[in-house]
């Protein structure tokens, strides 16, 4: 019998674009982040951004394009990882 895996994308994602959110803790390189060394810190718990964009990764997760412009960076977060502050406007 195959494995059944779970997809978030069977349902809405929950953040959309122009969303206000922080990140609920701090966010260490994975390696997928240019310029910077793996395991490197990118961000600290607190920190504030917008949802610039909502893709996915391998049909399963959907990955926010988060803005965080004080630090002018743009980092890819999921859901599990934000809470949302102010929706859209």
């Amino acid at each position: 019998m195959a494995a059944v895996f779970a997809s978030e994308l069977e349902g809405l994602p929950v953040f959309e674009p122009g969303a206000k959110v922080r990140a609920r803790r701090a966010v260490r390189n994975d390696g997928t982040y240019p310029g910077r060394e793996r395991g490197d810190y990118l961000l600290e718990e607190g920190e504030i951004g917008y949802v610039k964009a909502v893709g996915t990764y391998l049909n399963r997760y959907y990955i926010y394009s988060i803005d965080f412009i004080a630090l002018g960076m743009l980092i890819g977060m999921r859901a599990n990882e934000l809470e949302e502050l102010e929706p859209p406007p």
